[in-house]
């Protein structure tokens, strides 16, 4: 690490480095933000879209519910307004006709596939999901575990949640599928699978991430449901892409930017432009599987119910939109922070060649790459010019604050602590957290629990400021402006430890970081 300038203070850590955009705001206070999504008409259309679906099929519908149920923080940026639980809202207001059906792969429980924005496995991740959902009064029926074959990590899983008193089933891999429409759509094919019995009018099946088996599970429990007499139906809910938006709209792209691993691409849904001569989007997955899809549906139900991928979706997100300028705005933002994304992950090996030359195709396509020039500018020009570490934060009314990793705390740090400060006026000459605090906490972890950094984290100094608000007026003036840190963009020029993104993202900071090692280290403590 690099020894401190001449003009800073030796253990003065907090002092700000501000500067101003173009618009030369002086303004600390924060303005309201602005919004593009209205959460309140988007549930009652939502709400009512799906009821209607339900008495199309006699009071008994499966719907395949997919994306983030919880924290959907990608609808969120790119529709700034958007409640990123607004999809739990939405379930409370029909939790009166509505059981939920967990599906979990058990490829994904034997290879402990992980969420990466979380860092849990798909396990976990379903256990936190219904444990929430659970608070919040919804119910959850059963557990489907999906693509079965005997593997013992999913058998041991199943025996977990069965001993507390869950209702599991096991699901294999559905013989002749996909094309022996015959032996699918019989006793050897979703017959196999054990029915899973409902009582309510909704079904929603849910899972913690793509390729669980949800629409597996639907059309297993489609078939026996025609065998025992009921007319049940199916429908599909996705939040993106949105349907009713131009193929090449920003939000359709960042769609395509967010999935850039999974190759999703966006494309005209040829169907639905054949059966009713109207243009409408969908992705190549569920075009490429809908002739299949099509004839099971039909060799089930004896009849067409569904003559698109379109017609079987039900999500009114597009029809909630309120100022589409804004919406292409913060779309594009996240094109590119899905591209600086992919930049670290290829750097630490954690993503294709391929995946980062998608995202960066997609920069160019949805015109991108100067989005959010200023921040990003600031923290490098800031870091060459000091020879430090740097992360740069542009708070709500436009005026960009920097911090620098020095001796005692990270970069990321710094500039939280630097924002706080500037937006609760305190100026530049007054520590909300001193020296008599934070030093004692570097040699906690440098002396006893043997730390090779005596560096703080964000995490570090958040808590060391939390405890500063019970006797220092000011530090607690600063800590009550973290709520208004709230969908702020940040950039970095390095590549952040897992635990300082993770507490940024809490924080609702929209981070990008260069795709730069802070050091030589191959281990991250």
């Amino acid at each position: 690490m690099k020894k401190e300038d001449n003009k800073t203070k030796p253990n003065k850590t907090t002092k700000s480095s501000t500067t101003k955009n173009k618009e030369k705001n002086t303004d600390n206070k924060s303005k309201p933000k602005n919004i593009c999504f209205d959460n309140k008409l988007y549930l009652k259309l939502q709400s009512e879209n799906i009821n209607k679906r339900i008495r199309k099929f006699n009071n008994k519908l499966y719907l395949e519910f997919g994306g983030k149920i919880f924290d959907d923080l990608h609808a969120a940026r790119v529709l700034p307004g958007y409640d990123p639980n607004i999809k739990t809202k939405l379930l409370q207001k029909l939790k009166d006709k509505a059981e939920i059906i967990f599906c979990i792969s058990s490829n994904d429980i034997e290879k402990n596939k992980i969420r990466a924005d979380l860092g849990l496995s798909y396990a976990d991740e379903v256990l936190r999901l219904v444990d929430n959902m659970r608070e919040l009064g919804l119910y959850i029926s059963a557990f489907v575990i999906t693509l079965f074959k005997g593997q013992p990590s999913a058998i041991k899983f199943g025996k977990k949640l069965e001993q507390r008193g869950e209702r599991v089933y096991f699901h294999h891999y559905t013989k002749g599928y996909p094309n022996d429409v015959e032996t699918i759509v019989s006793d050897e094919g979703y017959g196999a699978n054990p029915f899973v019995e409902t009582t309510r009018p909704l079904v929603i099946v849910t899972a913690p991430g793509p390729s669980s088996g949800k629409l597996a599970t639907c059309l297993s429990q489609l078939y026996h449901e025609y065998k025992r007499g009921v007319k049940a139906g199916y429908a599909k809910f996705e939040t993106f892409p949105v349907w009713n938006l131009p193929l090449k709209h920003p939000v359709n792209i960042a769609y395509e930017a967010a999935t850039a691993d999974l190759y999703d691409v966006n494309q005209i849904d040829p169907f639905h432009f054949n059966a009713y001569g109207k243009l409408t989007i969908n992705y190549n997955r569920d075009i490429a599987v809908f002739p299949v899809l099509h004839n099971i549906l039909t060799k089930i139900t004896g009849k067409e119910i569904y003559k698109s991928p379109t017609d079987m979706g039900v999500n009114m997100v597009g029809n909630a939109i309120i100022d589409d300028k804004l919406a292409c705005l913060s779309a594009r933002k996240e094109i590119l922070r899905r591209y600086y994304r992919a930049e670290c992950d290829y750097k630490l090996g954690q993503c294709t060649f391929e995946t980062l030359e998608r995202n960066k195709s997609l920069v160019t396509e949805a015109d991108a790459k100067e989005t959010l020039a200023n921040v990003i500018d600031m923290a490098k020009n800031t870091s060459k010019e000091s020879g430090y570490p740097c992360v740069a934060l542009e708070l709500p009314n436009g005026q960009i604050v920097t911090g620098k990793t020095k001796q005692i705390v990270s970069a990321s740090a710094a500039v939280v602590l630097n924002a706080l400060r500037t937006l609760a006026g305190l100026g530049d000459d007054f520590d909300i957290i001193t020296d008599d605090i934070l030093l004692p906490i570097v040699e906690y972890r440098t002396k006893i629990l043997g730390s090779n950094s005596s560096v703080l984290t964000l995490d570090d100094v958040l808590v060391a400021l939390s405890i500063c608000t019970r006797k220092n007026k000011k530090a607690k003036e600063a800590m009550n402006q973290i709520k208004n840190l709230h969908g702020c963009n940040a950039h970095c020029t390095y590549i952040l430890s897992h635990a300082e993104e993770q507490t940024l993202k809490k924080l609702g900071i929209n981070i990008t970081c260069e795709p730069v090692f802070l050091n030589s280290k191959l281990f991250e403590e």
